[in-house]
């Protein structure tokens, strides 16, 4: 049976052209990670929230942070030789300082979001590190690349395109999502590699699009690849994985999880967000507000004084398995996850099913 083709990002080659998504607060970690890129895939760490349950967090959050990077860095290279990078969110505080850590680290590629990263050149300046963009449309596909090319004389390597039903924090407006009126991540992708098209023949080079968001089966991989994406995205199925480091709790949330729990809410921090009903989430829609006590800010658009609630410790709440106090990010398909499996069984079946289809396809 042939195999499928590699995902090939400027001199790096993955040998199985799915991307594990980044995942926070302390849920795609090195066990995770190194698992995915000893499968030959590539795996990713979320930078956000690594201080958490670290002693010195409250009195020294960058710090804690910064250390907490380091350490999941390390750890994943003890463990695997294959390819991972980090996801670095544009919308932390800390951001330049946690980008600045993974480039002294030494990773395979950054993948950032939750903004545009319209610096992230300049703060990986003397690095090899492969730099992905994640955005939502064509139009910011558009902007990063005039913007880097006008700053910094280059390019993006990849773009990772994240459609509406993605999990966790979602770059189109709250009353699009709920309206379903948002574009389709086919849509998307399509008109982000017409775009980038045009870039590769006027600079001569190759930028891979990869599409992430609502990608479950076999059969998801192959229509992207046959909407000329070079890759896919994927993060919710991997939280139900043996390797996934979070409490069994945040699992069997997972495995539980119907389709009337699954929610579009109103972050704290400005972005609308998918997520599994809690009591916490159903405390905030009544109109309660969680006390915050927050010595630091660690996300820009922020305010702990009129927040409701604070995001960050409530995703941390979720990985440690207090679901009460928690939100549980999830993407839309987490209703058709019904067991507990292996990376490798995860990434087996996706890889035969998308063979199938590829190959029933040819012969139709």
């Amino acid at each position: 049976m042939k195999q499928l083709n590699k995902l090939i990002i400027g001199d790096l080659e993955i040998k199985i052209p799915i991307i594990q998504g980044g995942m926070g607060v302390r849920i795609s970690t090195a066990s995770l990670v190194s698992a995915v890129a000893n499968y030959g895939a590539a795996g990713t760490i979320s930078s956000v929230g690594l201080g958490y349950g670290r002693p010195d967090n409250k009195t020294d959050y960058h710090k804690a942070s910064m250390d907490g990077l380091r350490e999941q860095i390390r750890e994943t290279k003890k463990l695997t030789s294959g390819i991972f990078g980090v996801n670095a969110m544009v919308a932390l505080s800390n951001y330049e300082d946690l980008v600045n850590t993974v480039a002294k680290e030494g990773v395979h590629f950054i993948a950032s979001g939750a903004g545009l990263p319209l610096r992230l050149p300049e703060l990986t300046e003397g690095s090899s590190i492969k730099l992905m963009p994640i955005i939502s449309s064509g139009r910011a596909a558009d902007i990063v690349i005039k913007a880097w090319k006008k700053r910094y004389n280059r390019l993006p390597d990849a773009f990772i395109v994240e459609g509406p039903l993605a999990g966790g924090h979602l770059g189109f407006k709250y009353e699009e999502l709920i309206s379903n009126e948002t574009e389709t991540l086919e849509s998307i992708t399509k008109d982000v590699v017409r775009l980038v098209s045009g870039y590769e023949k006027e600079y001569g080079v190759r930028i891979p699009v990869i599409a992430g968001g609502g990608i479950f089966t076999g059969k998801d991989i192959a229509r992207f690849l046959k909407l000329g994406a070079s890759g896919v995205q994927i993060a919710t199925p991997f939280v139900t994985t043996y390797e996934c480091s979070v409490a069994d709790e945040f699992k069997q949330a997972y495995l539980s999880a119907k389709e009337a729990d699954v929610l579009i809410i109103k972050s704290p921090v400005g972005l609308p967000g998918r997520a599994i009903r809690t009591k916490l989430i159903d405390r905030v829609a009544s109109g309660k507000k969680i006390p915050i006590n927050c010595t630091y800010k660690c996300l820009k658009t922020c305010t702990p004084e009129t927040a409701p609630y604070c995001i960050a410790e409530a995703l941390f709440n979720a990985a440690a398995g207090n679901l009460d106090s928690a939100v549980v990010f999830c993407g839309a398909d987490v209703v058709k996850i019904d067991k507990i499996v292996s990376v490798k069984e995860l990434l087996d079946g996706l890889v035969n099913d998308t063979l199938k289809e590829l190959n029933k396809t040819k012969k139709e």
